[in-house]
């Protein structure tokens, strides 16, 4: 992966065994294997192994690990699966990572729970920084911020990492690899052109956990996304396309149909507009993250390898 903290030095926590939840997620996969790779030993934890729904398992699962580090990357993501199960929804994304919280607090482990931008009611243009006001507009939204807020509230040193359209990863496909797919195989493309935020490579999103359970960070909200202008998906699309046609794919040249997203007949619940978030409390720390289209970049080049 590439190294996005730079040179800054600061003082090395000891610990060498994390336990991911949610570690065969887009995420959680490739954090096994960035922190494999950065010497730690790995506990993971898949989906069935317990069950998220049962915050007494979920605390005992931290409590009984030799874990010095907790990482949970594990959610209910699906803004569809949360409106047809909003109690899941809650136990999964709020509950579950509040007993793993507390469970660290309690065992003096350092807890790391990811986030999401749909935690902001998107009603104004432009980044917001990690102080901006949350009023999440969908069930998913209200989920993971009732999950930020019982995590601080149980553990006041917790690391809340919110991320956005993480892309990167061949063998869990995003936005990204999709448009590139179906690109490649002269399949038509639409992509809603009213709805920002911005693509983040999961390698970068790694790097940066990686370093947070290195190194001594305060805890609270932190924004872990690419650097840049706020990005539409018409937006983000045309970028996948360019990078296609520098590869020498006369796909890259294909037309995007522009969408709106009151459009999206699929969409069963209210997706926020502008999500877009700043990385203040990373560039405070030295650490500056990819600009948005250098992720698009990198993911898109990793789908198109995967696929010789």
């Amino acid at each position: 992966m590439r190294d996005i903290c730079g040179s800054r030095k600061e003082a090395r926590i000891d610990m060498k065994k994390v336990l991911i939840f949610g570690a065969a997620g887009r995420v959680g996969s490739r954090a096994v294997q960035g922190f494999l790779e950065g010497g730690w030993e790995v506990s993971s934890c898949v989906r069935g192994e317990v069950d998220l729904a049962d915050g007494d398992a979920v605390e005992r699962r931290v409590a009984e690990d030799s874990a010095e580090a907790v990482v949970n990357c594990a959610a209910i993501s699906s803004l569809e699966a949360c409106v047809d199960d909003p109690l899941a929804a809650h136990l999964v994304n709020a509950v579950a990572p509040a007993m793993m919280a507390r469970a660290c607090a309690r065992e003096g482990k350092r807890f790391i729970h990811l986030s999401t931008d749909y935690v902001l009611d998107g009603r104004r243009p432009g980044l917001k920084g990690e102080d901006a006001g949350c009023k999440p507009v969908c069930v998913y939204g209200e989920s993971k911020r009732e999950g930020e807020l019982q995590v601080l509230e149980e553990y006041p040193d917790a690391v809340v990492v919110r991320v956005s359209w993480v892309c990167g990863h061949p063998g869990k496909p995003g936005f990204a690899e999709a448009v590139a797919r179906k690109a490649l195989a002269g399949e038509p493309l639409t992509a809603v052109a009213d709805k920002f935020s911005l693509p983040t490579d999961v390698d970068d999103v790694v790097r940066i956990l990686l370093a947070m359970c290195e190194r001594q960070v305060d805890g609270g909200v932190w924004h872990v996304c690419s650097s840049g202008e706020p990005m539409s998906w018409y937006g983000y699309a045309s970028v996948v396309l360019e990078v296609l046609a520098e590869m020498g794919f006369p796909e890259g040249k294909s037309v995007i149909v522009e969408q709106k997203l009151d459009e999206m007949l699929s969409f069963r619940d209210t997706r926020p507009r502008h999500t877009a978030m700043g990385n203040e409390r990373l560039l405070q720390l030295g650490i500056r993250m990819p600009d948005a289209r250098e992720a698009i970049r990198h993911a898109v080049l990793r789908y198109v390898h995967s696929r010789s």
